[in-house]
């Protein structure tokens, strides 16, 4: 089960190391980045990105480090 449902999961090359982040699901809207803070990971976003993604492209990431990102 997946804590975003209709959401991608991705892995981005930056500067030589992967961050993880999940994607989705609406391209056609404007983007919004969420960013967690210590010690959380994306995972603290589950419950308010289905509900902003009916508004934005909900964009939520572990930063460097951090959950799966390197």
């Amino acid at each position: 089960m997946s804590l975003f449902p209709g959401f991608e999961s991705r892995r981005v090359p930056a500067n030589g190391v992967e961050i993880n982040a999940v994607v989705g699901p609406r391209r056609d809207a404007p983007a919004l980045l969420l960013l967690h803070g210590y010690p959380q990971t994306h995972a603290i976003w589950h419950q308010v990105a289905p509900r902003l993604s009916g508004r934005f492209n909900v964009v939520a990431s572990d930063l460097r480090g951090y959950g799966d990102s390197a």
